[in-house]
């Protein structure tokens, strides 16, 4: 710790970030600067040693009844008890890879103190945070929230800050937007009031579809290029805030709150209250820069699993294809043509244990369908690993049918309640994982079908929302919601403990829960369940903002009485991530198999690199109808590109790559080959290619490399 004329500061990092936090004797701790140690600073002071004004947004917010805000708005900005909280001490340690900062904070008024706690990965401009509250006083105290994280962010006014956000819903996830802060951030006069505003933009999730509206993703960026870039890590509700104070902005990072969410925690004397972990990436380099710093800190934060190495090609038999109809006499040829086209696992969707077709309220045994497959499923599954792919099947695991036996084998104590009454959603009961008798009996489901049938791959997917939670044994409905949230982590923490080599797909109607709390446990994601391969494009392309580009699997879904461009552009959304396939390969003309082949091939042979790469949007972050769409993946010296010319676009278009100014890169068309080419136009001195499409069709879409050439004279 060092100090100054003004105030007593903290300094904490490494080669890649630092973070300088005010401790004064007198006033809150408050983070003043977070920056990546590249030459800017991305904090809220222009002397990160301690120099100039103290910061003003507390590092900890914290509501309770007795206290509430010190000066009251509708924010998570100025309580009372985050006024108060004080400095005590620190402490520092090393874990592996991380580096890890302890601040403890206490308030003598209510008894209450706080850890804060950051890890950051050597090497990456990011952080990882947590608040744990606890009660010292001789009084129980309620908490109706606690912020994982709260900071101010930049020095200046708003008129210099663009937000990053996005909104989503089934089939039209990911839709990301950019707008002035002061778009939503009327002009005030702030300074002339003596005191901050009372209005935020908040962006809040509730329930446990965490990314069912909105994404626990989101960023500033400064117009001088400075950018944060935040992701709320819950499988479960949260709230993030922005807003405007007379020394800058301020963001706060929660999970769930009373105002939001019917949260609240009664701390009993002695007591503990961990919030959800937070993460924050930096840059001094725009948004490309804070995402490729929080790419490489998703890759630290993600649990180790042999499927990393591997990224197998998952052929699916649902979308566009069975759509949850398998039959031995369906799947069998299938199984076939997707090993032939290079698919290396192969997974039976929904419907594989349903005897009487309506299957939606019955499901909860998780027995293979006798109907289905006079022989067994054994026949159907031991035909995958004959055709050396890995074995499949889709679970739904959270879930009992009404209809279901296991409605009445089970416990009602097992099921999510509100005043003594089972949860019912879309004719399904949602099971409690506090309950001992609930995650028994997923257990036992999971470890028959792993041992028994030799399954070697999950998707498990999530198709109902219990709302704010349940009331049984919890202080709040909130509470206990929050509780099943991390009892369902324990659970998948303790099915990849038992079964280290099994892959875990996350899916939720598609990307309904796609948030890090689940995938720093799951190998991949299903994207969508977006069934027009002309709208899933921007899903795609968007997907690296908030997923690792390995783990972001979207549906590729080529069809016998598809154009050979249309094949071509439906493969070409999957390529860039975790490609996943699906379509009838089985009944497709050989030339038509030929070209699934060698997108496979293609993909087999980049997809290593990908799982190094950082994502770049040479046309901006996609916009849901935009007739030109492209991501960027950059590896070294390697940029993959992919583009899709969706109908109404204009021939041509330009894309931006000024990481590639001042050199003449190799451009190689990957695929498809067997297409008219497009025309290129290199323009070295700003880094941008223009890609000319001709009578290919009212859409189209390409798979290119650039290679980094050597660099060019001056005015060359």
């Amino acid at each position: 710790m060092t100090s100054s004329e003004s105030t007593p500061v903290l300094i904490w990092g490494h080669p890649a970030l630092r973070v300088v936090v005010d401790v004064p004797p007198d006033g809150p701790v408050a983070l003043r600067s977070l920056s990546a140690t590249d030459g800017s600073d991305g904090g809220n002071s222009g002397d990160s040693d301690g120099g100039g004004r103290r910061a003003g947004q507390p590092l900890v917010e914290l509501l309770t009844p007795g206290a509430g805000h010190a000066r009251a708005s509708h924010r998570f900005s100025e309580t009372a008890v985050g006024r108060r909280l004080a400095f005590t001490r620190e402490r520092r340690s090393r874990e592996g890879i991380w580096h890890v900062l302890t601040i403890e904070l206490r308030d003598e008024a209510s008894g209450l103190g706080a850890e804060v706690d950051l890890r950051s990965a050597d090497g990456v401009g990011a952080c990882q945070v947590r608040t744990r509250v606890t009660n010292h006083g001789p009084e129980a105290v309620t908490l109706l929230g606690v912020t994982s994280f709260a900071a101010g962010f930049p020095d200046g006014p708003a008129e210099t800050l663009d937000v990053v956000r996005a909104d989503a819903e089934w089939l039209g996830e990911g839709r990301w937007r950019r707008h002035p802060l002061r778009e939503g951030a009327p002009v005030l006069n702030l300074p002339l009031h003596g005191q901050d505003g009372r209005g935020r933009l908040a962006v809040v999730s509730a329930g446990t579809w965490s990314t069912g509206r909105h994404l626990p993703t989101g960023g500033v960026v400064h117009r001088d290029g400075r950018a944060w870039l935040w992701q709320i890590e819950h499988n479960g509700a949260w709230r993030w805030e922005i807003g405007e104070r007379r020394e800058g902005a301020y963001v706060a990072l929660l999970g769930p709150t009373d105002i939001d969410h019917q949260w609240r925690h009664v701390l009993e004397p002695g007591g503990s209250f961990t919030t959800v972990p937070v993460s924050i990436a930096v840059s001094g380099d725009g948004l490309a820069g804070a995402a490729a710093a929080l790419t490489a800190h998703r890759r630290a934060v993600v649990r180790p699993h042999p499927d990393r190495a591997g990224l197998p090609v998952v052929f699916n038999d649902y979308m566009n294809t069975l759509m949850g109809d398998p039959t031995t006499a369906k799947l069998l040829p299938l199984i076939d043509a997707a090993a032939s086209a290079g698919a290396e696992v192969f997974c039976v969707d929904a419907g594989w244990y349903d005897d009487d077709g309506t299957w939606w309220d019955s499901v909860g045994e998780w027995q293979p369908s006798q109907s289905r497959f006079p022989r067994g499923i054994e026949e159907v599954l031991a035909r995958v690993r004959a055709r050396g792919m890995v074995a499949g099947l889709w679970l739904e695991p959270e879930v009992i049918g009404v209809r279901s036996p296991m409605a009445d084998k089970l416990p009602a104590e097992a099921f999510l309640q509100r005043d003594g009454v089972r949860l019912v959603e879309h004719d399904r009961y949602h099971l409690d994982l506090r309950h001992p008798a609930a995650t028994a009996h997923l257990d036992q489901v999971v470890d028959r079908l792993v041992e028994e049938l030799g399954v070697g791959y999950l998707k498990l997917d999530y198709n109902i929302d219990p709302g704010a939670g349940t009331d049984l044994d919890a202080d709040s409905a909130g509470a206990g919601l929050l509780a099943h949230n991390r009892a369902h982590l324990a659970w998948l923490d303790g099915l990849l403990d038992r079964h280290p080599a099994l892959v875990l797909e996350n899916c939720a109607s598609g990307a309904m829960r796609m948030d890090y709390a689940l995938m720093s446990r799951m190998q991949l994601q299903s994207t969508s369940d977006q069934q027009d391969p002309l709208l899933y494009p921007p899903i795609a392309v968007a997907a690296p903002m908030s997923l690792l580009p390995e783990q972001s699997a979207s549906w590729a879904y080529p069809q016998p009485e598809m154009s050979d461009e249309q094949i071509a552009f439906t493969l070409c959304t999957g390529m860039l991530g975790r490609l996943y396939l699906s379509g009838r390969l089985d009944v497709m003309r050989p030339e038509q198999l030929e070209s699934v082949r060698a997108a496979v091939a293609v993909h087999r042979d980049i997809r290593a690199r990908l799982a190094e790469a950082v994502p770049l949007w040479p046309l901006g972050l996609p916009g849901w109808e935009d007739p030109w769409l492209c991501l960027a993946l950059r590896d070294g010296e390697d940029t993959y590109l992919g583009v899709w010319r969706r109908p109404g676009a204009t021939a041509s278009t330009e894309l931006s790559l000024p990481h590639l100014a001042g050199t003449r890169p190799a451009i190689d068309v990957l695929y498809p080959r067997h297409l008219p080419a497009w025309e290129q136009g290199w323009d070295p001195g700003t880094g941008s290619l223009t890609l000319t499409s001709r009578g290919d069709g009212p859409a189209g879409a390409r798979i290119l490399r650039l290679r980094s050439g050597t660099d060019l004279p001056p005015g060359d």
